[in-house]
Parts: C-alpha cells; structure tokens; sequence
C-alpha cells in the first residue's frame, strides 16, 4: 500500500475519502489548506463584521481534525494564504474588473491543490495526493497516458473543474468517491461513523464574504490599495459607470461598473424597456454594456484560449465532441477547430446560451463520451 496525503475540508465528501483510503490499507495523512479570506466585511448598517473563510474555518477545523482522530491518522493545516491571495483572489479581483467572469476553483485546483499541495505531499514521501472529488482517473491500456473522466455520479461529476491537471498531476492523483453517488457518500460517512454525515455543502466562493462577489470588488479595490500603503485610485478599475447600448447602437442609461455585470444578467440594469432585456456583452474596451432580449444570448460559435489537453499533446486536427460552456450546463454536440497561440475555435452544434467570456469551455469524448479532451477560457 502506498502512503497517500487527503485534501481535508472538514466536509463529508473529504472525510469519506479519508476513511476509504484508509480502509484499503493506505498510510494516510491528513492534510487542510489554510486559505485567504475577505479579513472583514462591511455590512450595510455600516458594523464591520469579521468573517470567515468558509473552506477553512474554525467549524471546519474543527470538524477535519475530529474525522482525522476518529479514523486515526495524523492531521496538519498548511497555511498558503499568500499563495493562494496572490494566484486566486487576485486573478479573480482582476477578471471580474476586466468584464469577464472567472471560475475560481479551476484555477484553486491546479495552482494550489495539485502544485503546492501536491509539492507539499511529495516533500512528506507520499505517492499520491487524494481529494473528495467526483472524478474518475484511469490508464489507457493502448498509451499509457492517464485519462481524466466524470464521475459516476452525473448530478456531482466535478471532472470540469479539473480539466486543467497534467499527465504529471494525474499520476500522483487519486480520487476514491469516483464511483460512488452522492447518497452512496453520506450513507458511508454513518457507516463509519463521521460526525459530518449529514453535514450541509456549501455553493459558495469560499473566499468571499456573504457570497456577494459585487461587494467583494469594492471592498478587495480598498484592500490592495491598503497593501501597496496606496489611496485606492479613482475611478478604481471596473467600477467607471459607462453606457448601456443595444446591438444596434441605441443608448438606454447608465451602468455603474462592468465588474457588477455579468453575461446573461437580467435583474439590476437600471434601464426600463418595452420587454425584457439582458447582458448580451460586457465591452471593456468601451466601458459600454450591450443589451438584448433573451434569443439574442443564443450563439453557435466562440473561441478558446489557453487550451489545455489532459493527456498532454497539442491539438492538431479538426475533431467533434460535447462541450460544457459552464459547470452545470448541459452537454452540447461540437465540432473543435485548433488554432494557433493555443486557441481553438468551437461550434456547437446547437446554440447555447449565455456563453460567457471567463468560463471554461470543457470538451468530452471516447469511446462512452466520459473522458475530458480538452478545456479552454472562453474569449
């Protein structure tokens, strides 16, 4: 058996991987990330209120190291604060004020999860690092390579938010809840008798405060001022009011930052018209926000950049599969074209709407449409 490091959460699906790892004869250890949060929030009654990072609070601590006694095995925090500030929170602070709309935990999972955590398991002897994802890793017999694919479970497969992990990461990687459902999960956590069984999942962005991403801007503009002892300039980035168009050119009003907006956004425009009318486009280079009705969200084509092969080559023909353009959306049938500066242009086969610059593009395929092909940042 091989020793195995455990990304702990304090949450159940952490925890049962733990107890699985541990149950098939491995040396485990545990192991949770000590993370930036938001240091205070200010609520609207003008109180600041302290906050905790949801990920890792003291409850979480709390609940991680209770399992980690329960099933016997040695518990550590890591702190990457800075790291993960510096890699995720700023990157997530810079997009959202550039008019595009990031998914943070791709970028958590290969940048601090499988690089610095997984660095961290190797510098302690293990072989591999194990998280609580629902992902499936496996070797193509004919290759060689490792192959990433969904989990069993199609309402929890989490194989888009790691799309970006290398042929080196995949072979440290293990993920034990891979076959296992949800509910296959929590009646596990009883059988060993975790106290986190029943306990609640979180939908939240860890890092910010009451899960309010437009008051995270605000606030996260004063921060980093705060850190280069600066004023926060005016007009801070993102937050310049500019023009609300429609497609063709016609001005209805005011926005009051393109960070605030987000593709699809219907709700909270400030703008009266005769139907209703949604983010069609965030301009950045205008400062403008285009509006439309809802079948003007509805596109065929757009392109990839940063396009990302798990099994490690490049692309370089014209292939189809099925594309995910977020987290929860539906499969799509496509046609993926290379391009160069590792781009790609995708056609989906039917429109989709709300694709929305930031996102990831994730393309499926193989013999039973599971495995991850390629991902890439929508442009």
């Amino acid at each position: 058996m091989s020793r195995v490091v455990i990304a702990m959460s304090g949450g159940v699906d952490s925890s049962v991987a733990a107890a699985l790892l541990k149950e098939q004869g491995h040396e485990v250890i545990g192991i949770m990330l000590r993370l930036w949060s938001e240091p205070e929030s200010q609520e609207d009654d003008g109180v600041a209120r302290v906050t905790e990072n949801k990920c890792c609070s003291l409850e979480s601590v709390y609940d991680a190291k209770r399992v980690a006694q329960k099933l016997e095995i040695p518990f550590y925090l890591l702190n990457v604060e800075e790291k993960f500030r510096e890699t995720i929170v700023d990157f997530f602070y810079d997009e959202y004020t550039a008019g595009r709309t990031p998914n943070p935990c791709l970028r958590c999972n290969r940048y601090i999860r499988f690089t610095a955590l997984l660095g961290h398991a190797m510098s302690l002897g293990a072989e591999y690092l194990a998280t609580g994802h629902y992902v499936r890793v496996d070797t193509d017999p004919l290759t060689g390579e490792r192959r990433l694919r969904k989990g069993a479970d199609s309402l929890k497969d989490q194989s888009y938010v790691l799309h970006t992990l290398t042929q080196e990461q995949l072979q440290h990687a293990l993920f034990p809840l891979g076959e296992f459902t949800k509910p296959e999960v929590r009646l596990l956590a009883e059988k060993y008798g975790l106290a986190v069984a029943r306990k609640p999942e979180s939908q939240e962005i860890c890092f910010v405060a009451q899960n309010d991403y437009r008051g995270f801007v605000k606030r996260y503009a004063l921060e980093r001022a705060a850190q280069k002892n600066e004023t926060a300039a005016e007009p801070i980035p993102g937050q310049l009011p500019g023009p609300i168009f429609t497609k063709d050119g016609k001005y209805l009003g005011e926005h009051t930052g393109l960070a605030f907006y987000t593709v699809g956004q219907r709700k909270g425009l400030g703008i009266t018209a005769v139907e209703p009318l949604h983010v069609l486009e965030i301009d950045a280079t205008r400062n403008a926000i285009i509006v439309g009705p809802a079948a003007a969200l509805e596109k065929s084509d757009f392109i990839i950049r940063d396009v990302h092969v798990p099994r490690g080559s490049a692309l370089m023909d014209t292939f189809t599969g099925s594309v995910k353009i977020r987290y929860k959306a539906p499969e799509i049938p496509a046609v993926i074209q290379p391009l160069p500066e590792n781009r790609a242009a995708v056609h989906l086969l039917q429109p989709a709407r709300s694709i929305t610059p930031g996102q990831a593009a994730v393309v499926y395929g193989g013999t039973d449409n599971n495995e991850v092909l390629c991902g890439g940042l929508i442009e």
